[in-house]
């Protein structure tokens, strides 16, 4: 079997780094228009341009989201704007239009067509329909069961991909008005303000002003609000499809996110590959993905209609067990001395947890830490100050701490 891509989420040009150094094949990111998170850090063109650099040296491929579904005046500018994606030679672009795909083609024929999860194919005729104009890979909605990619794989001839991991959406796989509606803000144009997200009461009509619950807590109530997609335990299933692309969401998330979540993910393929009849799930893989930000776990669709369990009703929104406090920018042999950027709070005495791109995590006491200037301090308190920490085994750089 051919090992599918695994893709991972670049909000910025950081977080693309990230992802390719724990270990993605390929890295989706949006420009300045036209995709789907208005809100992410989001690239300029120069960051494109350095971010393809970058992805290119290491064998890596950069796909670039245009997936918005555009009214009249979106297409202003988008014919430059792809021919000077074509231009940074980008691998392709993410389309949900078919007048972006119209465009796309005729702008920049060169560049490959994959069809956005926002499409929304759920059956095998559509799936057809988009190869007969042009799409070589279609992202599939998240909306299907094992047995329905199956069936799609085994009539069409275009390469599959599906989401293996991170938010699910209310609505088919994004298309959604909650936001435009009570907001203002398109989320079918990239400005969603999640408000599935948002606690809910019911009024009955001719009592204004009052407020009854459903089912709430201290926190709210959370009517609409997924659990996230987690297929970690389902892999041999999955590798088995013959996809072309196991994609993890997350463009508006951490850098510690991206990374805990790639390299897990990563591990577990290559173990299945290295030896298939040998595979055997490891729980640490789930310990792992739940160190990073997340809203529990579901498998939504994918073993059949999710029940009332795939949702949150009440409780924290976001269960996050671990604080991100650094990144590793160069170790100094001489001194034994690691140079941390910090990005959390931390104090001498705290014992931190290290994530390396490669090889197992391990731990560090911080026995004491010193400013640039080589004063001795007490804690870490100032956003993206170095800090230099006393450390007997050296650290690869872009290795994360965490409490």
């Amino acid at each position: 079997m051919q090992k599918p891509e695994l893709l991972a989420p670049a909000g910025t040009l950081e977080k693309l780094k990230f992802a390719i150094t724990y270990g993605a094949d390929a890295v989706y990111l949006g420009g300045p228009m036209w995709g789907l998170r208005a809100y992410a850090g989001n690239f300029t063109m120069e960051d494109i341009a350095h971010g393809v650099a970058f992805a290119h040296a290491r064998g890596t491929k950069v796909y670039v989201t245009v997936n918005i579904i555009p009214h009249n005046d979106d297409f202003d500018g988008l014919e430059e704007y792809l021919a000077a994606l074509a231009d940074l030679n980008v691998d392709a672009f993410i389309i949900s239009d078919p007048g972006i795909l119209t465009v796309a083609k005729q702008v920049a024929p060169q560049v490959a067509l994959h069809l956005s999860t926002q499409a929304n194919v759920v059956n095998y005729r559509s799936a057809q329909f988009w190869v007969e104009q042009g799409v070589s890979r279609l992202i599939l909605a998240r909306e299907l069961s094992h047995a329905e990619i199956a069936e799609i794989g085994q009539r069409v001839s275009a390469e599959l991909e599906v989401f293996v991991h991170g938010a699910m959406c209310i609505s088919y796989s994004g298309r959604c008005l909650l936001s435009n509606y009570l907001t203002g803000r398109d989320a079918n144009r990239g400005a969603c303000t999640q408000p599935c997200r948002y606690q809910y009461s019911l009024v009955e009509e001719k009592r204004p002003g009052q407020y009854f619950p459903i089912m709430e807590d201290a926190h709210g109530t959370y009517i609409m609000n997924s659990k996230d997609l987690c297929l970690i335990e389902h892999l041999p299933q999955l590798l088995k499809l013959g996809l072309a692309g196991l994609k993890i969401e997350g463009r508006m998330k951490s850098v510690h996110y991206v990374a805990t979540v790639t390299k897990v993910y990563r591990e577990a393929i290559d173990a299945y590959y290295a030896n298939p009849a040998e595979y055997r799930f490891q729980a640490k893989w789930l310990e792992e993905l739940a160190k990073a930000s997340n809203r529990s776990f579901t498998t939504g669709f994918f073993l059949g209609a999710p029940g009332p369990d795939a949702h949150i009703y009440e409780g924290e929104l976001y269960d996050r067990q671990y604080d991100f406090v650094g990144v590793v920018q160069s170790y100094d042999p001489i001194k034994q001395l690691l140079w941390v950027e910090q990005r959390n709070n931390f104090l001498v005495g705290d014992t931190l947890e290290i994530i390396e791109p490669h090889g197992a995590g391990r731990e560090l006491v911080v026995s004491k830490m010193f400013d640039e200037s080589g004063e001795a301090i007490g804690v870490a308190r100032h956003a993206q100050m170095l800090v230099g920490i006393p450390c007997v085994q050296p650290l690869e750089p872009m290795s994360l701490l965490r409490r």
